[in-house]
């Protein structure tokens, strides 16, 4: 079985990782996914601690001459503000932040000093989430397997849909300030950005995931906690600030008629470069019909709310005295859109993986392969 645990604070010494369950043989690389979290510190609208850190990940074990060997990985993201920190004398904050986890995880964990909260709650320990999801990305690489994402709207300015991919294609997303292809469309999202820093405030938008190349039968129907679509969709939301999650025109289809959403199947006689024998055209259900994907891609798409901390504070509470005051400031982003799309493509990109080996699952890369190429065989 697959599975990870992190850990690790906002301004703690390090985020740690431990995978367990990923097969042997597979070859990983530590720039290729240092990479990975360069993205994610990238997109317009980030704030000062992306100034700061220069994230990289270590890979402590599970690893011999940059080969996985079966046992537990174990990772590591220095946290470089951790130092900045020693020097300082925080005071306590008793006041917390509306929309953040301040207000309710004080009371839970009964917390006189808020930051005890937001130092987890802060959405750095994303930062191993992506590298987590980038380890699992290599697994499915092996098998043609492609996780794409891109920003479709900041703000109220939207972007044109990618209807085809490529590895042309993610090059241009990275190339772009917001991660989005739609020139204009990116300028405007730019402007957005700076017209909210202007007022102190802050901006959501939505992202949209695309896996291509995953097989049929991945996930199952069987028990309601198997069904891909709702594992995709929790993974979703557990990225800080998501707070909708959509599978392919969901939003859209639940405003039309049945024969305007389900997608027709059809068969090829002579399917050409090893592509399946059956195809829709259309995709309208993302990729997943009753909890198990059908072949096309799968497509989801990520809807996050404004972050928390502005410049401008909202009307909050301080637990100290027991009066109303306004809410803290502290250093932050205006816009972590681009940004959470990065950690959407990981955490996706893990849920793939875990189905994927619970289909085909084996020891070692080798075993895995040719269970894949007997499931094939079988179609």
């Amino acid at each position: 079985m697959l599975r990870f645990l992190d850990a690790g604070e906002s301004h703690g010494k390090c985020l740690l990782g431990i995978m367990e369950g990923f097969p042997a043989g597979l070859s990983l690389n530590e720039e290729k996914i240092s990479l990975n979290l360069k993205r994610r510190q990238g997109g317009y609208g980030r704030g000062e601690r992306m100034k700061i850190e220069q994230d990289r990940v270590e890979i402590l074990s599970g690893l011999v001459e940059g080969k996985t060997i079966g046992s537990p990985l174990g990772l590591m993201v220095k946290n470089k503000d951790w130092e900045n920190w020693q020097d300082k004398k925080n005071p306590s904050l008793t006041i917390p932040r509306p929309g953040h986890a301040d207000f309710a995880g004080a009371i839970k964990y009964g917390f006189k000093d808020v930051r005890k909260v937001l130092e987890r709650a802060s959405a750095r320990q994303t930062a191993m989430r992506v590298v987590i999801g980038s380890v699992a990305s290599y697994l499915l690489e092996e098998f043609n397997i492609e996780i794409y994402s891109y920003v479709l709207r900041i703000g109220q300015v939207k972007a044109k849909r990618i209807t085809s991919f490529n590895r042309e294609v993610k090059e241009e997303i990275n190339k772009s300030p917001v991660y989005c292809v739609d020139g204009i469309a990116s300028i405007g999202m730019c402007r957005e950005i700076d017209r909210a820093r202007e007022k102190g405030d802050t901006l959501g938008g939505v992202f949209e995931v695309v896996i291509t190349g995953v097989p049929i039968g991945l996930g199952s129907y069987v028990q309601w906690d198997r069904r891909l679509d709702a594992r995709l969709a929790s993974a979703l939301m557990s990225i800080p600030g998501v707070k909708a999650v959509e599978i392919g025109e969901g939003i859209e289809a639940s405003e039309k008629k049945g024969s305007d959403v389900h997608d027709e199947i059809f068969i090829q006689d002579k399917p050409k470069n090893n592509s399946s024998r059956y195809y829709r055209k259309t995709n309208r259900a993302g990729g997943i019909e009753g909890g198990v994907t059908n072949g096309e891609e799968v497509v989801i798409r990520a809807y996050l709310k404004p972050i928390p901390t502005l410049i401008n504070p909202l009307h909050s509470i301080d637990f100290a005295t027991k009066k109303e005051t306004k809410a803290i400031y502290q250093r932050s982003d205006i816009c972590v859109v681009p940004a959470a799309s990065v950690v959407g493509e990981a955490v996706a990109a893990w849920e793939i993986a875990v189905a994927f080996l619970e289909k085909f699952g084996g020891d070692s890369l080798i075993e895995i392969k040719e269970n894949y190429e007997n499931y094939k065989k079988r179609l």
